[in-house]
């Protein structure tokens, strides 16, 4: 006879409900909300900013909600002016429907309770625990996000100071996250106190400095069951993944109120030696529940064949800029999308589920985040 462990109140497991599925699977995913593009927003005095490394990354990403995501909370979130007797310096800031934090824009954007960042050395996808959504002042929107600002910050600052093509000191991500992680709890405590968890991956573009040249490294850090995969077009192979990390079924490692999880102790780097036109992919677990690796594979190497990988366009520039691995993106979350939505399809989530001993059929109905990045060597 099986034996169901308590929930420890340190931890949330996935709002997903383990039942037979049903027609009502179907009508919540009408109320989605999607979004796609090539980069998430940037504060001006970051775009005025010179690239230093030889290598970046050219990218798309694409979202799919299964419900709109909550609005940010004050001050995180600065609301309208309620009256004509608010002072005047803060009438402009009153119309501004950007995020902040510590006055500085929240770089990323959110998906339902999902976050994406996207640059050109450092993506990332977390995937906040919806669970938080039903406490007293849980907002694990908030928490995804604000951890992937602080974690991108910190990366871009220690990258501005060792990354140029004739160097290539070694950077820590491990670290970042680990600041980013202290700076959302010292964010999120009180006066402004907000709860959530939140699982955390991001791949950070850097480069080994050799004699003649420069060959671009990856590190890539963990923490949770979203996944970071690179795959080799050419050879139709994935070259790495990460491993998910879990507690138990559905109840991942994750960083935020109550957990025991932090980055400088359960989080995973590795370095990847990569090449020119590998493509990088950072997903919410809404894709890996709901495809297999093969299958995310696949469907990239589809998605470049059909638009032409491998090929020049006019002005000489190799396939992928200027869109290329936007269409990556979203072909990958509409295929993760149509398997969620199937109440009879064959998952990894329903497969992992049949194991534990749970009766489910069909895919799992979740945010899904795809970001999507192929490696280039810039001109001159």
């Amino acid at each position: 006879m099986r034996i169901h462990r308590p929930i420890p109140s340190c931890l949330s497991v996935r709002s997903h409900q383990l039942l037979w599925p049903s027609p009502a699977r179907r009508w919540r995913s009408s109320q989605a909300i999607t979004s796609e593009g090539t980069k998430t927003p940037l504060p001006g005095a970051a775009l005025g900013q010179k690239p230093k490394s030889p290598f970046y990354f050219d990218t798309g990403y694409a979202l799919y909600a299964k419900r709109p995501s909550r609005p940010f909370p004050p001050p995180f979130l600065s609301m309208p002016s309620g009256s004509f007797s608010d002072p005047l310096s803060t009438h402009n800031r009153s119309r501004d429907r950007r995020s902040y934090v510590n006055g500085e824009m929240i770089r990323g954007i959110t998906n339902g309770d999902d976050a994406v960042l996207v640059g050109e050395n450092f993506i990332g996808a977390n995937d906040g625990v919806g669970a938080w959504a039903q406490r007293e002042r849980g907002h694990a929107a908030l928490w995804s996000r604000l951890i992937l600002h602080f974690w991108a910050l910190e990366a871009e600052r220690d990258g501005s100071v060792t990354s140029t093509p004739s160097t290539s000191l070694e950077p820590n991500p491990v670290a970042y996250l680990q600041t980013a992680y202290e700076n959302t709890i010292e964010a999120t405590a009180a006066p402004n106190e907000w709860k959530g968890t939140t699982t955390a991956c991001g791949a950070l573009l850097h480069h080994a400095h050799a004699a003649t040249s420069s060959d671009p490294v990856l590190y890539v850090t963990n923490l949770g069951d979203s996944q970071i995969m690179v795959v080799r077009p050419e050879t139709q192979e994935i070259i790495y993944k990460t491993t998910e990390q879990w507690h138990w079924f559905d109840c991942p490692r994750q960083l935020g109120t109550n957990s025991p999880d932090t980055p400088k102790a359960n989080a995973v780097m590795d370095k990847i030696k990569i090449r020119e036109g590998d493509v990088v992919l950072a997903m919410s677990d809404g894709v890996v529940d709901n495809l297999w690796g093969h299958e995310v594979m696949q469907n990239v190497h589809d998605s470049m064949q059909r638009l032409g990988y491998g090929k020049q366009n006019e002005t000489g520039d190799t396939w992928g800029a200027g869109g290329g691995m936007l269409d990556v993106a979203k072909e990958l979350v509409k295929a993760a999308r149509n398997i969620a939505e199937d109440p009879y399809a064959e998952s990894p989530f329903m497969e992992r589920a049949v194991e534990e001993g749970l009766a489910m059929e069909g895919g799992k109905l979740d945010d899904i985040s795809v970001v999507a990045a192929v490696c280039r060597r810039r001109k001159g």
